[in-house]
C-alpha cells in the first residue's frame, strides 16, 4: 500500500512539539514519531530570538526523527501570536459557461475575488476559508461543483497574519533545513483535531489555551466564521502562583501541573483497590491542605492551603481569561449562534477549576477537547496539550490548498535545470558549475 510521510511542528511559547506520521491510501493518519522540547526564543507565540528558537526546533525534530526512524525534509508549521486577525469577505463571478456545470475553475475565480481585500503592506492572507456558496441566489451551498448556474458567489473567512512573523518562521525552517509545506493557524489546526462535525454544524466556540496566548475559533453552520488570538494564557496563572506563594516560576509550574495530575486521578474510574486512597484524598481535601512533599521544591514548601491556591490565586485569573473570551465572542457577533457551547484544548485546558470558571463567566456548556481520528503511537498525545500538533497533520491530510508553491532558490535551481540552454550561455553555465562544490 502506497503511503506518504507528513510532519507537523507546533511552535509554542513553552514547548515545541514535532509529530511525524504516515498517511496510507485509506487516509487514516498513523503517528510514527513524536517529541516535545522546551522552547526558547519564543514569547507570546512569536519568535524573538531566531538562534535560540532554531536550536529548540532542531532538538524536537531530531528526537521525533529518531523515534520514527525517518528523516523528514518538509513539514507543516503552526502559526500563533496576537498579530493574527480575521475578517469575512464576499466574492462574485459569472460562471464561465452558463449552459454547462460549475467547475473548479469557477470556484477558484470566486475565491480569488473574495481574496481581493485591501491590506496594509505589513500583512498578508494566511487562509481563505469558504463559508458558503450562493448559486443564483440559492444560499447555503457547501460545494457548488457540478451544479448549473449563471452567477456564483462565495462568503469566505480570511485569516491574516503579520508578514514579519511569517518571515521569521520561514527563516527558522530554512536554518533547520526543512521546507515549509504550509503554515496553519493554531486555532484552525486544533479545531480540526478536537471538534466534531455536529458541533461545527450547530455552532461552537473553540478556545485553545496555550502558555502565552489563547486562540479563539468560532464555527457557525459548519464553517469557521471568526478567529482571533488573545495575549493571555496559562503562563499568567503560573506567574500569579509564583508571586502569591513567593516561589520561583519553575516551582509554581510544578505545583500547577501537580494539581492537574491530581485532578486527572480523581476523574479516573475507581475500583475497590483505590477506595482507601480515595478516602485519604477526601480527608486531605477536608483538611484544606495539599501535600507537596513529593515535588521536593527548592524553597522547602511542603504544604499549601487548597483554598489559597485554587480559590485565591487560580480562580481570579481564570475569571479574567474567560471574561476576555466572552468579550471576543460578543465582538464576533455570533454570540447567540453557538448552542454546542465551548470546547477547551491546549495545556491550559487542564487547569484546576477551569470548567467551573467557564460556567460561571460564560454560562455555556463546556467540554475538554482530546485529539481524535489518529492512530499509531498516540498514548502520550491523547491529551489537550497535543491538539494543535495533531490538528496540523489532520488539516494537512485533508487540504490540498495548503500545498501552494512558494518561491525559493531551490525551486529556481530546479527550474533553471529544466530550461534548455544552448550556445555560449551553455558554456558559461558549465564553467560556473565547475567552480561550485
Amino acid at each position: 500500500m502506497n503511503k506518504r510521510i507528513i510532519a507537523g511542528i507546533d511552535i509554542g511559547t513553552s514547548k515545541i512539539i514535532t509529530i511525524i506520521a504516515s498517511v496510507p491510501e485509506n487516509g487514516f493518519i498513523n503517528v510514527i514519531g513524536v517529541a516535545t522540547n522546551p522552547s526558547k526564543g519564543i514569547r507570546k507565540g512569536q519568535i524573538v530570538d531566531i538562534e535560540e528558537a532554531t536550536s529548540s526546533i532542531v532538538a524536537s525534530l531530531e528526537a521525533s526523527e529518531r523515534m520514527a526512524g525517518y528523516s523528514i525534509s518538509s513539514a507543516f508549521i503552526s502559526v500563533g501570536g496576537s498579530h493574527i486577525t480575521s475578517q469575512n469577505s464576499h466574492g462574485v463571478v459569472a460562471v464561465a459557461e452558463p449552459q454547462k456545470e460549475i467547475t473548479t475553475d469557477d470556484v477558484g475565480r470566486a475565491i480569488d475575488a473574495a481574496r481581493a481585500v485591501s491590506l496594509p503592506s505589513t500583512r498578508e492572507i494566511l487562509h481563505v476559508i469558504p463559508r458558503e456558496f450562493i448559486v443564483d441566489s440559492q444560499e447555503g451551498i457547501k460545494d457548488p461543483i457540478g451544479m448549473t448556474g449563471v452567477r456564483l458567489e462565495v462568503n469566505t473567512h480570511l485569516i491574516t497574519v503579520g508578514s514579519i512573523a511569517l518571515r521569521n518562521l520561514e527563516k527558522c525552517a530554512s536554518l533547520v533545513g526543512i521546507d515549509v509545506d504550509g503554515f496553519i493557524f493554531n486555532g484552525l489546526a486544533s479545531s480540526t483535531a478536537v471538534l466534531t462535525e455536529t458541533e461545527k454544524e450547530l455552532g461552537v466556540v473553540l478556545a485553545d489555551i496555550g502558555s502565552g496566548t489563547t486562540d479563539i475559533a468560532i464555527f457557525v453552520d459548519g464553517a469557521l466564521s471568526y478567529s482571533s488570538v488573545m495575549p493571555v494564557g496559562a503562563r499568567n496563572i503560573t506567574n500569579d502562583l509564583a508571586i502569591g506563594l513567593r516561589i520561583s516560576l519553575e516551582s509554581a509550574e510544578k505545583i500547577k501541573l501537580y494539581l492537574n495530575t491530581k485532578k486527572k486521578e480523581l476523574l479516573r474510574p475507581e475500583n475497590e483497590d483505590e477506595m482507601n486512597t480515595r478516602k485519604e484524598k477526601k480527608k486531605n481535601d477536608l483538611a484544606d491542605e495539599i501535600d507537596l512533599t513529593s515535588l521536593h521544591l527548592p524553597e522547602g514548601l511542603t504544604k499549601v492551603s487548597k483554598k489559597t491556591v485554587v480559590e485565591g490565586i487560580i480562580r481570579p485569573r481564570l475569571n479574567e481569561i474567560f471574561t476576555l473570551i466572552a468579550s471576543e465572542i460578543k465582538k464576533s457577533g455570533f454570540g447567540g449562534l453557538t448552542p454546542a457551547g465551548i470546547v477547551l484544548c491546549g495545556g491550559g485546558a487542564e487547569t484546576e477549576g477551569i470548567t467551573d470558571a467557564v460556567k460561571r463567566n460564560l454560562a455555556m456548556q463546556v467540554r475538554i477537547g482530546i485529539p481524535g481520528n489518529i492512530t499509531g503511537l498516540i498514548d502520550e498525545i491523547m491529551i489537550p496539550n497535543f491538539a494543535t500538533s495533531a490538528g496540523l497533520l489532520l488539516y494537512a491530510s485533508k487540504s490540498e490548498v495548503l500545498k501552494r508553491e512558494k518561491f525559493s532558490l531551490n525551486k529556481l535551481g530546479n527550474f533553471v535545470g529544466k530550461v534548455p540552454i544552448q550556445g555560449v550561455a551553455s558554456k558559461v553555465v558549465d564553467l560556473i558549475k565547475s567552480f561550485l562544490p
